[in-house]
């Protein structure tokens, strides 16, 4: 059993890391690639929604139905999709259609893997470790997960290479990289296929069912996340790379370099997070370390010269995902374990249909106010969150934490 659950939890990893390569070079890539094609602001902003969208819906049928269906051939079938979206987008013309492609694909221009597949992977985590161990296990998953993240943004280069190398056009060195991650998805399926009858156990066989108590929780802190993806959702990765490469002119190996080495701090910051968590508790954890990331965003929108902007945005991404692991552990560990998919699933289902919201509005800001407009109204939003989980969540602890208190 612990042999079978060690070799899951290890494919998972493999996972995370593979998937999230495969979204940090689309997101950083996909706002200018869609610049290089031609479109304004704004319609950049509707096609990064419109990922988004789509990725919200598959999070909603797998929220609903994933367990029903199967966990393994859920995530089969969202890898295929993904791969199609990809390669669609790369040939398309119209912008309807370049719409269309990213709603299908779920392409995730967040720059972070928050789709229905994550859904499935966290609700199989916790069974596979004691609860002591859950966040330490959900910060290694995400360890991965940027360990790709930073890896895809450094691939987010490849236009320029396939230019050089290839003798490509400025275009088609963007629709190569896209083959790229369309082919970093495929590779997905045969991972998938290898996970043990075990992943099964545990779900929600017969419909979603969820006691009041665990309602009340999630009720309350799904609001809470909403507020907190809106902010997130004028944030995403895409556009934030649009803002670096506007305001400061830089370029897009410039800006592959800059999002790796947030990757690499994000990764490191999970690992952190887990320490700290044992120390001061999961909810302290989110609050302390995710106000300081949110003000220091406003100073990356505000400075005059890159040098100093990125600087900034690097230290911003030491913090920003420390909240990550603990948020996720946290959700998991206050509901039954046969409600572990849909707790997952309804909380980054909310998230993701706020950041499918928060990047059409960006846009708009970026081509008719300000490009730094997006920045600041995203950190205050956060801010607001910050204050109001502390206040709603400090008193209401995780099994471990209840049973040995930090010291």
């Amino acid at each position: 059993m612990l042999a079978v659950s060690t070799r899951d939890r290890k494919l998972l990893y493999a996972t995370a890391l593979l998937r999230a390569t495969a979204t940090g070079l689309a997101a950083v890539q996909l706002g200018i690639y869609l610049t290089v094609r031609g479109l304004p602001a704004a319609t950049i902003g509707y096609v990064v929604a419109a990922g988004l969208a789509g990725a919200g819906l598959a999070a909603l049928l797998v929220t609903l139905a994933g367990d029903a269906h199967g966990r393994r051939r859920v995530l089969i079938e969202l890898a295929i999709l993904g791969a199609l979206g990809g390669l669609l987008l790369a040939w398309g013309s119209a912008p309807v259609v370049l719409g269309a492609a990213a709603f299908v694909g779920m392409l995730n221009g967040m720059g972070r893997d928050r789709g229905g597949a994550l859904i499935v992977e966290q609700a199989i985590l916790p069974g596979t470790v004691s609860d002591r161990e859950r966040t330490r296990a959900l910060a290694w998953y995400n360890v991965f997960q940027d360990v790709g993240h930073a890896a895809g943004a450094l691939l987010a280069g490849l236009p320029r290479i396939f230019e050089s190398s290839l003798s490509l056009s400025r275009v088609d060195g963007h629709r190569a990289t896209l083959v790229v991650y369309a082919v970093l998805l495929l590779a997905l399926v045969t991972l998938y296929a290898r996970l043990s009858p075990a992943v099964e156990r545990g779900r929600a066989t017969a419909g979603v069912r969820v006691s009041p108590e665990s309602r009340r929780i999630l009720t309350r802190i799904t609001a809470l996340f909403a507020l907190d993806s809106l902010g997130g959702g004028f944030l995403t990765t895409a556009l934030l790379s649009y803002f670096f490469f506007e305001r400061f002119g830089a370029g897009e190996g410039t800006i592959a370099l800059l999002f790796f080495g947030a990757r690499v701090l994000n990764a490191l910051s999970h690992l952190g997070a887990a320490w700290l968590a044992r120390r001061i508790g999961l909810v302290n954890t989110m609050v302390f370390t995710h106000m300081p990331s949110s003000l220091l965003l406003v100073t990356v929108a505000i400075v005059p010269d890159f040098p100093i902007a990125a600087a900034l945005f690097l230290v911003r991404e030491g913090l920003v995902e420390m909240d990550v692991p603990t948020r996720q552990s946290y959700v998991l560990a206050v509901v039954r374990p046969e409600e572990r998919t849909f707790a997952s699933g309804v909380t980054n289902l909310v998230r993701m249909a706020m950041w499918a919201i928060g990047p059409a509005f960006a846009g708009v800001f970026m081509q008719h106010v300000s490009l730094m407009t997006p920045l600041v109204a995203g950190a205050a939003m956060k801010l607001l969150y910050d204050v109001l989980l502390y206040r709603a969540f400090r008193a209401v602890r995780p099994p471990e934490e209840r049973t040995a208190p930090s010291s």
